[in-house]
């Protein structure tokens, strides 16, 4: 029992690091809304400071995710996974994974003109992406390539290059995602340079 209590508390701090990264949240901005100190979550994080509740409380206010999901309680002898939708500048992302140190999987929902008149921000982090699109026109924008993906259409890519998502035209757009597990870092702007050899496949359409 003591060794399951172990591997369990061991488990705390990494899935933390995920979570913050995800949410594109600094340990110093993390520290301003918790009181937790800086160093504090550094060790937390690390598995260098054991998690308590004093420490799990004010994260989980802080996340607006339940304890156990922090703490990464299982629910006994079922493998289904309850997804929490979370809106990001105006997209709605339901994770469809529970594992913080290998491939997350996750469904976007990209309401209809979001993004009209919006100027693309491209972003690069670590990791490699696999892109799903399920109903829809995605326009995605890879480093100096500008292209459409239609339902059914799939591509991959290595997220160093900057790369931004958004509506092609006035329709809403849903689209399956799937990051690497180096694919939680924050997102950093980037300049994209010609001589990346990485770059996107588009495969035809499925069916």
């Amino acid at each position: 029992m003591s060794e399951d209590v172990d591997a369990v508390l061991a488990a705390v701090g990494p899935r933390l690091r995920g979570l913050r990264r995800r949410r594109g949240a600094t340990l110093s901005a993390l520290s301003e809304t918790t009181g937790i100190p800086i160093s504090t979550l550094s060790r937390l994080e690390s598995g260098h400071r054991k998690p308590g509740l004093e420490l799990l409380l004010p994260l989980a206010r802080a996340y607006q995710v339940p304890i156990d999901e922090l703490v990464g309680a299982p629910a006994e002898l079922d493998p289904r996974v309850h997804p929490r939708p979370r809106t990001r500048n105006g997209m709605t992302v339901l994770p469809l994974t529970h594992n913080p140190g290998g491939l997350q999987a996750f469904k976007h929902i990209v309401p209809a003109g979001l993004t009209d008149g919006r100027e693309p921000d491209p972003r690069s982090h670590e990791g490699y992406h696999w892109l799903y699109v399920l109903n829809g026109r995605l326009r995605v924008i890879l480093g100096d390539k500008d292209f459409v993906l239609r339902d059914g259409e799939v591509a991959e890519f290595d997220t160093h290059l900057p790369h931004w998502f958004g509506n092609a035209d006035e329709r809403p757009v849903e689209f399956l995602s799937i990051l690497g597990p180096q694919g939680e870092r924050v997102h950093i702007k980037a300049r994209y340079r010609p001589e990346d050899r990485h770059a996107a496949r588009r495969i035809p359409r499925i069916g």
